[in-house]
């Protein structure tokens, strides 16, 4: 049940689904921040107001008033002031007049930058007075609009009561203009000279009244007055919109949360099973459209979303009939293109899948190759050619490139140099100097391939040593097991030659016997050892059955295994395991092996014979526990004439496991030995019959 939940997870249909609640949750989303913040002005804080009086929808009421009236009886005053030019302040005409100064230093003929600013300045009054004046008089007529306009917009205003006076300016909307007629309506702000009074207290509380209390400020407190009063329908009227507003806000906040999280959850569910078949899917799979450069993919995104706020701003007067049927195919889009860029992101991909790494990476891979397959001369064509186009496309960092240049040189003349010394060390005869040089280029090169020369001078002179002392024991060692029965021969037909009694003349000549056939064992080794490891031995491939040619041959020599009470184990596949090999040359290996085992294992111990089947090959193992100290490598082992024993004391020659190796070889098979204490272990490797 689980499998099955868990493959439903990553199925298409799940990710379709999903991703259709991703886009309606977005889109809702957006639907519901446009509400708040568009059509509510944004005001999001009405959510958790619980007071009118404390809401900024109350002060955003009395400020536009307030902002009206001190604009009027501060700045303006009346339209004779304005007229009289009491509005122009001195900063604003010098403004003008040097705006003005500037034209005529370009357009006047009578500008002469020899004689002096000052001097100019003058000439510029005289001939732009007329100018100045009709500048002027345009700020004059730009004040008395604005005028205008301040009064229209009171005179709009039947409700809230207003009264404002700066002692000679009057502006009022009712005939009860004194303070204690104000006080009778439900709530009031009163500003006169340096005191404010507020009705109901709450309004004290109001986070936002600073905005009214700072426009208040700016005036002159000993002659201005203000009082703004809100009639009981008036208020009733206010007070019923903001708790709309306030439902509808709080509808709106809950649901853009609720539509947040769910765009949330299932964009990150997407992103976790998107291109897996399985959470255990090890593999991310890319579609057709991931075939799209990320950077393309990107630049799209952007356009989508400059293309939405286009649409927006061109129906925004219909944007909450409009703004669902405008986002959902322009989401649906660009959700998509994410989508496929998480694909990349999470495949490791994310830049290699750019058309710009891509016209990069193919250009330097490029020169790269043409580079590394080409001779020196064409490098170096490649170099001089390339840095001055390399100069000439960044010629605003110029510095930067002859830095690189100098650099690059330096590391060459560097890396020259190591080289040189390296080479004069390794001609001084010191073999084991290596000679680093870092990179991949042709020094790099060069100085392996240096090195290489030296490794192989050294492993030179290591394998002439070493033969020199393989020649030197192989010669010793010979010596010394042909000379022992040789020397027993002379000395007993010396014996022989002067007994009279035919009892010792037989002794003697049993001795002679032994001895004679210890030296024919010896000749007769020596002889398939040097044939052996020559090659000239002809080989005849044919199937051979592994495990009944073992067998057979344990049957053969099972006087000898009873002799010494050895217990041999065969473990072996339980079907039919057969090699290409020649049939008469393997049991020569294996005999010699057996015959290995039968001088040098111990006495009533056990000896194991393993036969593993591979894929091509089988592997043939034996494994005895020796009764003499094995204190020799492996390698010396395999050496000709080396023995187990030290002493030379047994009867073998040394020669068993060279031949064996020797005749495997020559059977394209693989012959090795392991010494682990006392555990001698012989592996032959042989082909697999196949058919």
């Amino acid at each position: 049940m689980g499998t099955k939940s868990k493959n439903y997870s990553h199925s298409f249909i799940t990710k379709l689904v999903i991703f259709i609640i991703m886009i309606l949750c977005f889109t809702g989303l957006i639907q519901k921040f446009v509400e708040v913040e568009v059509l509510n002005d944004g005001d999001f804080g009405i959510v958790f107001e619980d007071d009118y009086f404390k809401s900024n929808s109350y002060v955003r009421e009395s400020e536009t008033i307030i902002g009206d009236l001190t604009r009027l009886i501060g700045e303006y005053k009346n339209e004779e002031h304005i007229l009289n030019g009491g509005t122009i302040s001195e900063e604003y005409l010098r403004n003008e007049e040097e705006n003005l100064f500037e034209e005529f230093k370009v357009t006047s003929k009578s500008y002469n930058p020899e004689i002096g600013e000052e001097k100019n300045y003058e000439t510029f009054k005289v001939e732009y007075a007329e100018k100045i004046t009709q500048a002027r008089d345009n700020l004059i007529r730009n004040d008395l609009k604005i005028y205008h306009l301040l009064l229209q917009n009171l005179e709009d205003h039947e409700n809230p009561l207003y009264f404002a006076s700066d002692g000679v300016n009057v502006y009022s909307n009712s005939s009860k203009i004194e303070k204690e007629q104000l006080k009778n309506y439900p709530t009031y702000l009163l500003f006169e000279k340096y005191n404010s009074e507020f009705y109901p207290k709450e309004i004290n509380e109001n986070e936002n009244l600073h905005r009214i209390t700072e426009r208040i400020d700016e005036l002159n407190p000993e002659s201005s007055v203000v009082y703004v009063a809100f009639t009981d329908d008036f208020l009733n009227l206010k007070v019923k919109e903001w708790k709309e507003n306030k439902a509808q806000a709080t509808e709106s906040f809950y649901l853009l949360i609720a539509f947040f999280l769910g765009f949330i959850v299932s964009f990150l569910y997407l992103v976790v099973v998107i291109g897996r078949k399985s959470f255990k899917d090890e593999e991310l799979h890319l579609n057709v459209g991931d075939k799209l450069f990320n950077d393309i993919n990107i630049v799209l995104c952007l356009c989508l979303i400059a293309s939405w706020v286009a649409m927006v701003e061109g129906v925004f007067e219909h944007i909450d009939q409009l703004i669902i049927p405008i986002t959902i195919p322009i989401a649906t889009v660009g959700f998509v293109l994410i989508l496929s860029l998480i694909r990349h992101f999470k495949n490791k991909t994310f830049i290699k899948h750019t058309l710009i790494f891509s016209i990069f990476y193919k250009l330097v891979k490029f020169v790269g190759d043409v580079y590394k397959s080409g001779s020196v001369g064409v490098k170096t064509v490649l170099i001089v050619v390339g840095y001055p186009v390399l100069v000439a496309l960044t010629f605003f960092m110029f510095p930067v490139t002859i830095g690189l240049a100098a650099w690059f040189a330096f590391r060459k003349i560097k890396a020259f140099n190591t080289i040189k010394e390296g080479v004069e060390r390794i001609k001084d005869g010191n073999l084991q100097h290596s000679i680093t040089v870092e990179g991949k280029g042709e020094f790099a090169g060069l100085a392996a391939n240096i090195n290489s020369i030296a490794d192989g001078l050294k492993n030179a002179v290591d394998s002439e040593l070493k033969s020199e002392r393989l020649k030197t024991e192989l010669l010793t060692n010979v010596s010394h097991d042909i000379r022992n029965p040789l020397t027993s021969i002379i000395t007993y037909v010396d014996l022989l030659k002067k007994e009279q009694d035919p009892e010792k003349v037989d002794e003697y000549i049993e001795i002679l016997e032994q001895k004679s056939r210890r030296l024919k064992v010896l000749t007769d080794d020596l002889f398939e050892a040097s044939k052996a490891s020559s090659g000239n031995i002809p080989v005849h491939f044919e199937r051979v059955d592994i495990l009944s040619l073992i067998t057979q041959g344990l049957g053969e020599v099972n006087e000898k295994i009873e002799a010494l009470d050895l217990d041999f184990k065969l473990n072996y596949p339980s079907d039919k395991v057969y090699v290409m090999a020649d049939g008469k040359l393997l049991w020569r290996s294996i005999e010699n092996l057996l015959s290995n085992i039968f001088k040098y294992a111990l006495r009533e111990s056990r000896v194991y014979i393993d036969i593993e089947e591979f894929e091509n090959e089988i592997l043939l193992t034996f494994k005895n526990i020796s009764a003499y100290e094995l204190n020799i490598s492996a390698d010396e082992l395999m050496e000709r004439f080396k023995r187990g024993d030290e002493s030379r004391s047994s009867q073998g020659s040394g020669l068993g496991l060279s031949i064996a190796k020797s005749l495997i070889d020559i059977q394209k098979g693989k012959f090795t030995i392991q010494i682990d204490g006392d555990l001698f272990k012989a592996m032959i490797s042989l082909p697999k019959y196949s058919d």
